[in-house]
């Protein structure tokens, strides 16, 4: 029985994948014809950005506190406190930001898709809006694959900066690690490409969050209890297609040797 189960519901997540391709395949060539809903656009930047800030600046910030205590000792150990600074910004600005707001976006934001469209489904109101020669990719999905694709990358780089000044706080007080000594690291060890590749990563996982979480409500079934399915099941996907992208992306961005000069 439960071997039953399991296939079944591997079989509704296959089928249900499949269908979120279709989708992206008919978003793009929706915005190729340039329809966009701006109204609904800004209401939905609004959503995903300023609804999710604050807590996204408290999770960086710790973060940031929590990595410099775990890199600050150790490098303390080896007489190169002078690299911590320049260690955290690379972390957080190629790994630790987009990867932590792409998470918290992901359970708040992306579960709000799935469950708000879920609900429009089995309530018929998808329907309606056939009825109403409105189509919903250009209404519903549209508006918020823009929305977090603008405001994902915008989100990480704010966790970069609450990141960096939760770490210098914590090497300052904690390790006796001058303002100027952590700031001069980031300065010689971070490039404008590593600052760059947490908005691009941002962009790609915006994508993602999006586009799972408005299929998997689309694509609701069975009342109230699908929806509460639906919405559970498009933030493990979703999670589960950032962790896979974000190591192709990482591969693509960084592959090779590094420049073996931070010890030097």
């Amino acid at each position: 029985m439960s071997n039953g189960i399991i296939l079944a519901e591997l079989q509704s997540w296959l089928q249900r994948s499949g269908k979120a391709i279709l989708l992206t395949g008919q978003v793009f060539y929706q915005l190729l014809q340039g329809k966009v809903d701006y109204r609904n656009t800004i209401e939905q930047m609004v959503t995903v950005g300023p609804a999710s800030l604050v807590i996204t600046l408290i999770t960086a910030t710790v973060i940031g506190m929590i990595f410099t205590i775990q890199v600050a000792r150790e490098f303390l150990a080896l007489g190169a406190s002078s690299v911590v600074g320049g260690i955290l910004a690379l972390a957080l600005s190629r790994e630790l930001s987009p990867i932590m707001t792409a998470v918290v976006v992901a359970g708040r934001v992306g579960s709000a898709f799935a469950a708000e469209i879920g609900t429009m489904r089995v309530t018929e109101q998808i329907d309606a809006l056939y009825m109403l020669n409105t189509n919903p990719i250009e209404y519903l999905v549209i508006p918020r694959l823009i929305a977090c694709c603008v405001m994902v990358p915008a989100l990480s780089i704010l966790a970069l900066l609450m990141g960096l000044l939760g770490g210098v706080v914590i090497a300052h007080h904690f390790y006796n690690i001058a303002d100027s000594v952590f700031w001069d690291s980031i300065k010689s060890l971070a490039t404008p490409w590593d600052i760059l590749c947490g908005p691009i990563k941002g962009v790609v996982f915006g994508a993602l969050i999006a586009l799972i979480g408005c299929n998997w409500g689309l694509t609701t079934r069975g009342g109230a209890k699908g929806v509460g399915s639906s919405t559970t099941a498009s933030v493990v996907t979703a999670l589960l297609a950032i962790f896979v992208a974000d190591f192709i992306l990482s591969w693509l961005m960084f592959k090779g040797s590094g420049s073996g000069s931070i010890l030097g």
